[in-house]
């Protein structure tokens, strides 16, 4: 089976590519820039970018890309189905679509990978994870989890074929997510991980999960098609019925 492997740093943290088909070697770079693109437009850290300029209010509703509109209405949804815990404009904060964007842009880098003949492949970024097919026939990709306290190790492993894996954490970057029904940091779990068909589904549904604390554990054991993996601050695990690790 034919390889194509490749890593480039893009929004902040490393994106890899592990492709097992023949495809055309522009392919890659398609994605990759795509992924850039995204970064400059969707950026709440660039002063320039559309989503800092609707944030200030140099810019309307009316005139918003295609690409933005769909994001907002991802968050929209996961607001009304989380009772605004899940939102991208917190109170009292700047708008922030970032946890809708990370997901929905790779998820778009896979369909740009799929439409170039790509069915063998894993996209990894920043552990957030699409994969298609295996990286031989007959077996499927192996996902890692990163142990919430111990960097160098993992608290599981799943087996995916076609799907997506998704993590909301503290141990990168901190208590990050806010409640939106607060506007206070979320501090009843450390992790959690879903696992879905789609990536912006899945990440989404981690972090709307993390916001609503312990409680969105159940909830997102019952979106549909999700499987969840939680680790809460007392270090409890939950794992939902149907999820499969090792």
């Amino acid at each position: 089976m034919r390889r194509t492997s490749r890593v480039e740093q893009i929004m902040g943290f490393p994106v890899s590519f592990d492709i097992r088909d023949p495809i055309p070697g522009a392919a890659v770079d398609w994605a990759v820039e795509w992924l850039r693109e995204v970064d400059l437009r969707f950026s709440p850290f660039r002063p320039d970018s559309e989503v800092s300029r609707f944030g200030r209010g140099e810019v309307r509703l009316d005139e918003l890309s295609e690409d933005l509109l769909d994001v907002l209405e991802v968050g929209a949804r996961y607001e009304a189905r989380t009772g605004g815990a899940f939102r991208v404009w917190p109170p009292g904060r700047a708008f922030d679509p970032s946890a809708v964007v990370k997901g929905w842009a790779v998820q778009r880098a896979a369909e740009i990978l799929e439409m170039a003949g790509a069915r063998n492949f894993c996209l990894n970024a920043g552990g957030d994870v699409v994969v298609r097919g295996g990286p031989e026939p007959g077996k499927a990709w192996r996902i890692g989890v990163r142990h919430p306290d111990l960097a160098d190790t993992v608290c599981a492993v799943f087996e995916v074929m076609d799907g997506a894996v998704a993590t909301s954490a503290t141990y990168e970057r901190g208590a990050h997510i806010v409640d939106g029904r607060t506007g206070l940091p979320a501090s009843e779990l450390i992790s959690v991980t879903v696992i879905a068909a789609d990536l912006t589904v899945a990440d989404t549904t981690a972090t709307a999960a993390f916001a609503m604390g312990t409680a969105g554990i159940t909830w997102a054991a019952a979106e549909p098609g999700c499987e969840v993996l939680a680790v809460d601050a007392e270090r409890v695990v939950y794992r939902s019925p149907g999820l499969g690790m090792r």
